[in-house]
């Protein structure tokens, strides 16, 4: 399935603090990982839910998480505590996301093509709700500046 990248800027004001599990079987343990993570938040919770994917030391890691919504949230639930960091990031939206989840791996693969990545950062999908996700991945701080010089 091809998609249409538009590809547009956007800017996270703050840093997001998230909580969650990694993911030991990426790809196939990521369905059950955000489920997992659902069963141990109150019913009917309508936080934001992330998936953070970083290469390295040879192999990809991948955090299903959620946004804390009070300080020390993850610890508390014994899970891996997580930042995503503010700044400037090149963003696609993807809708209906639930039926097009092997779209996502193009949408990334093209974002990282754009010379403004910051290739030393997580690749972010934020799930906004159970229609809209976004792709996202940071731009390098030097290359924002130097757009507007």
């Amino acid at each position: 399935m091809k998609i249409k990248l538009i590809m547009d800027k956007f800017h996270l004001q703050n840093d997001v603090k998230v909580f969650g599990v990694q993911v030991k079987t990426f790809p196939s343990g990521v369905a059950e990982a955000f489920e997992s993570l659902i069963k141990m938040l109150p019913k009917g919770d309508q936080r934001s839910y992330y998936g953070i994917a970083e290469f390295k030391h040879g192999s990809m890691h991948y955090y299903a998480t959620a946004g804390e919504t009070f300080p020390g949230e993850g610890r508390k639930r014994n899970c891996d505590n997580l930042t995503i960091e503010k700044g400037e990031y090149l963003v696609d939206a993807l809708h209906g996301w639930r039926t097009r989840t092997d779209c996502i791996k193009e949408v990334f693969r093209e974002q990282l093509k754009d010379e403004r990545v910051d290739h030393t950062k997580p690749a972010v999908e934020w799930y906004k709700n159970d229609e809209e996700m976004f792709c996202m991945i940071r731009i390098d701080p030097s290359k924002v500046n130097a757009e507007h010089t």
